[in-house]
Parts: structure tokens; sequence; C-alpha cells
């Protein structure tokens, strides 16, 4: 419909100027004496006359050609693949459009892409929260079933407790841990840094694994001069020493010693937990910050490898980073960077 009114359109355009030529020439004929000027006055009336429909063809041509390569950039874009006709570098229109299209295209792009991943990541963690919950929770049913046997004996019974209790504190574990990790993915993870000292922080965080080093006899220190303040959230961010703390310990041998050292930088402050324990391969430096990663030397350890995790999730959203080094059999130092 649309092309055959624009046909309709350029037939009367042309009758109409068919006419005023006609005109044009009866009255160059009547009134215009000599020949010479005549046929002079004719030709530039014919000239304009034909620039003037020149130039709606030109038009024409001009607007079907930028509403194909529109067309084609729109298609390019549907399909997901470059437009055969794209001009980036022109100062034209129609490079202006196609550019907006390829932006707009970029960004839905983008966005399919995102959610495509956070469906992947939803459906990985869902399943990992299913893998972690189920053993604890097998066992929980399994020593509550051999509980209500009446042939056992009460010293048997208690041992049974003691290992429910423990199986129940693993669960209560994993549960927050999980708590914690899926408000890390889903960014409702609200922190609230303020200028703090980190002597401070870094005794709460100590605080967490004293027992547990006690324990083991392992050494506990820190090197932290009083009067150095960060901004950061105190809590959070104990909490994210604290596990790196309680790493530390976890595979530092009997006797041997974790030590915790602060030392501010022109643009960073950096916290240092050093241990003595079993070391990382190198390989594995970014692995370990990895959820749910446990390396097949620790497997029997305790633990659902979320700490680390967490601990590096809890210091990004901060703007500050965890580094790695270490040396199997003699240690490991994750330093932790936060903006002074």
């Amino acid at each position: 419909m649309k092309r055959k009114g624009t046909g309709v359109l350029y037939a009367l355009l042309f009758a109409a100027a068919a006419v005023l030529f006609i005109i044009l020439l009866r009255i160059l004929w009547e009134y215009v004496p000599r020949a010479a000027v005549r046929y002079a006055l004719l030709a530039v009336c014919g000239g304009i006359v034909f620039l003037a429909v020149l130039g709606v063809f030109l038009q024409r041509w001009q607007i079907a050609r930028f509403a194909d390569e529109v067309c084609e950039t729109l298609d390019a874009a549907i399909l997901g693949r470059q437009p055969e006709n794209f001009h980036p570098y022109e100062d034209s229109l129609t490079a202006k459009v196609q550019g907006k299209l390829m932006q707009y295209y970029d960004i839905m792009h983008e966005d399919r892409v995102q959610s495509q991943q956070d469906k992947e990541t939803l459906q990985s963690l869902v399943s990992d929260i299913s893998h972690q919950v189920k053993t604890p929770v097998a066992n929980i049913k399994l020593y509550a079933d051999i509980l209500q046997k009446p042939q056992l004996t009460e010293e048997k019974r208690a041992a049974f407790l003691h290992t429910m209790e423990a199986q129940i504190n693993k669960l209560d574990f994993l549960m927050q841990s999980l708590i914690k990790m899926s408000r890390l993915e889903t960014g409702t993870f609200v922190l609230h840094p303020v200028e703090a000292k980190l002597s401070d922080t870094i005794a709460q965080a100590m605080s967490l694994v004293w027992a547990k080093a006690e324990q083991k006899g392992i050494t506990l220190s820190a090197r932290c001069d009083s009067e150095i303040t960060v901004q950061h959230d105190t809590k959070w961010t104990a909490e994210a020493i604290g596990n790196l703390l309680d790493n530390a310990v976890k595979y530092t041998p009997p006797g041997g010693s974790v030590t915790v050292t602060v030392q501010p930088w022109q643009f960073y402050t950096r916290i240092d937990v050093t241990d003595t324990g079993i070391g990382i391969p190198e390989e594995h430096y970014n692995d370990v910050f990895q959820r749910f990663y446990r390396a097949q030397e620790v497997a029997a350890e305790e633990g659902v490898g979320l700490g680390l995790y967490l601990a590096n999730g809890i210091i990004t959203r901060q703007k500050g980073y965890i580094s790695v080094k270490s040396k199997i059999g003699q240690g490991t130092t994750f330093s932790v960077y936060l903006l002074s």
C-alpha cells in the first residue's frame, strides 16, 4: 500500500511538472519576441525542471538505500553477526543510526549473556547446596534411627548423641556459610565502611580462632600499630581475616605458628596472614578462592571450601584484593590489601 501510494505521488509530481513546463513554453512564445532569448530561457527552465526531477529521484534512492542498510543492520543484529554494509567511521546519518543500533545490540547481547550466566550460576548453586547438605542430613537420620533401638547401651547412646550433635553443628555451620554465600552471589551483601583501627578488627578476627589454635598448640601472634586506621566494615572485615586465620590454623601442623602483620603503604594497607603450614601449589593459587574448592590432599580436613571464597568476596566489595604466596612444606602468606 505504501509503495502504491508513493508511485501515485510521483506520477502527480511529474504531471504537475509537465503542466508547468507547457505553461512556461506558452508564456515564452507569446511574450518573448527574440528567439535566442526565448531558447535561452527555455534551456534554463528546462535545466531547473530536470535538476528538480533528478533531485527527487536522488532523494528517493538515498532514502531507499538508507532503509535497506538500516534493515540489514537490524537483520544482522537479530542473527548476531556483523552487518555487511556497516560504515562505523563515516560522518553520515546512516552511520549514526547503524552505530546506535549496534550499541543497542551489544547491550542486549551482554544482557542475554549475563542472564545465561546467572541461570547457570543459580543451577550450580542449587546443585552445590544439595550436595553439601545431603551428607550431614543423611548422618543425622542414620543416628536418629540407631538411637531409637532399645538394646543400645547408655555409653553408646551418649557417643551417638555426641556424634549427632557434631553433625548438627556442621549442618548449622554449613547453612550459615551458604546464607552468606547466597547474599554475596545475589548482591544483597551490604557493607558499612567506617574509619576504624585495624588493630581492633584483627583482635576480633583472632578471637574467632584462638581456641582452635590453642588446642593444636599453634602460636598465634599479631604485629599492628594501634594508630593505623583504614576505611572498612569492621564486622565483615574481621570475618574475612578470621576465615584466613581459620584456614591457616587448619592446615598448620601442631606446634606451628600463625602471624598477622600490618604494613601501611601509600595507597593500600597490607595485612599479611602467614602460617608455617603445608603450603599451596602455585597452580592452585586461583582455585583456592573458588566456592566449594577442596584440594585432594586436604579432603579429610573439616570444612566445606567457602572460607576463602567469602573472604575474597568481602574484601573485593571494599575495593581491595587478596593475593597468595606459598611454598610447599614451608607455609603460606595470604595478603589482604585495603585502600588506605
